[in-house]
């Protein structure tokens, strides 16, 4: 195994005399030093030609591997492996090519600041990511690392738990940790006003939930009125059957054909980490109900797409699983299996006698598992207590064999 010729160096606000010996005799060695402007000034008189960069930030793949075989470093704060550039780095250089050397993690100095166990926190970032990535991980108790994209970021993070009921919530800003500025503050998200924060800064979330706030569980068959909807929506008992069968998984894409009010796929992205959704819905009022559903159950990954299927499905990208909830008819099943990825999960429900007729026939054709939902909620009647039945539903679930 040939020696590497990138070192990807991690380096603090300190500069380079925090470095371990190992880090700067590696520096010292490179001809060539990438990196972001703050850390290119960081070198000093070293004698490396100083590569900034770009913006779009994947074109500097060209430059890095235009220096392939001379010996280079990347300067990158922190952990380089830890929402750095390693992971970027490994899309185009094979493992052998670079040496990874890190400093303290921004989490690390967090948690060291805080006097927080780093186990017991979350660490996110929302540096090159859209802030509503911190929505899943709000819950009360719950305790947030942040790793901010500039000096706006804070205010962001706290409207948006203004908006989720957790105003209540505390927000440390740790700036420029490990240098000559650091500096912190903090306050409640319900009211956030600290000024001049630098581009440079880790955020600390306590989540304290407002009083009333309601808070559900990550698990499968919430409540009916936990979700906003004009009664089209597929109901608890149900719901939970299907995503059992579904089966949610890590970063998998759903398609969620007539989602009415948005209970599977806000279901769905709630049961496994990094899952996507595509809700299909023609109504305007629905697809509004189905975002406010989205936001306040705590989701991200949800597009919502305005159409009917099968039309709809077009240019969408191919799915992990399907669930047909609305709109049945016989050209949607086989344009939606048609668009599923081997090994895919299929779920369909019927509730009107055409639908269900519908089922019959794909089950007899394809198989799968067939059963009938029926379910019965205790009601006054009277000065007594009765069974009220709800409409019986049809389901039909199969996996779409592998080749």
């Amino acid at each position: 195994m040939t020696a590497p010729w990138l070192h990807v160096i991690g380096i603090s606000d300190g500069g380079l005399d925090t470095l371990t010996p190992e880090a700067r005799h590696a520096l010292d060695g490179a001809e060539i030093v990438f990196g972001g402007e703050r850390h290119l000034a960081m070198l000093g008189n070293h004698p490396a030609r100083r590569i900034s960069w770009r913006s779009p930030f994947a074109e500097s793949a060209a430059d890095i591997l235009a220096a392939r075989g001379t010996p280079a470093a990347v300067l990158a704060t922190g952990d380089p492996s830890w929402f750095g550039p390693v992971r970027w780095l490994r899309t185009f250089l094979d493992a052998g090519e670079m040496r990874v050397l890190p400093a303290p993690s921004a989490f690390s100095l967090a948690a060291a600041r805080m006097g927080w166990a780093l186990e017991t926190v979350r660490c996110l970032t929302v540096h090159g990511r859209a802030v509503e990535t911190v929505n899943p991980h709000v819950a009360p108790g719950a305790r947030l690392l942040v790793l901010s994209e500039d000096g706006a970021s804070p205010a962001l993070v706290a409207d948006l738990l203004r908006r989720r009921g957790y105003g209540a919530s505390r927000i440390t800003v740790l700036e420029h940790m490990g240098g000559a500025a650091e500096r912190v503050r903090e306050g409640e998200a319900e009211g956030f006003a600290l000024e001049g924060i630098a581009a440079l800064n880790t955020l600390v979330v306590d989540c304290r939930a407002d009083e009333g706030t309601p808070h559900h569980p990550f698990a499968t068959g919430l409540p009916d009125d936990a979700f906003r909807h004009d009664g089209k929506m597929t109901k608890r008992v149900p719901r939970a059957l299907a995503l059992a069968a579904l089966a949610p998984g890590a970063g998998e894409l759903l398609w969620d054909v007539g989602a009415g009010s948005g209970s599977i796929c806000v279901e769905w992205l709630r049961a496994a980490p990094g899952a996507r959704a595509v809700a299909i819905e023609p109504i305007a009022e629905r697809r509004a109900m189905i975002a406010e559903n989205a936001f306040r159950l705590g989701t991200h990954g949800l597009r919502i797409v305005e159409g009917r299927a099968p039309a709809a499905f077009a240019d969408l990208p191919a799915p992990d699983a399907v669930f047909i909830g609305g709109g049945l008819t016989d050209g949607v099943f086989h344009a939606a299996f048609a668009a599923l990825k081997p090994g895919g999960r299929l779920v369909a429900h019927a509730v009107t006698l055409e639908s269900e007729a519908i089922l019959l026939a794909l089950h007899e054709v394809h198989g799968g598992e067939l059963l009938r939902v029926a379910v019965s909620h205790a009601e006054p009647v009277g000065p007594y207590r009765g069974w009220r039945p709800a409409m019986p539903v049809t389901h039909w679930s199969l996996r779409k064999v592998r080749l």
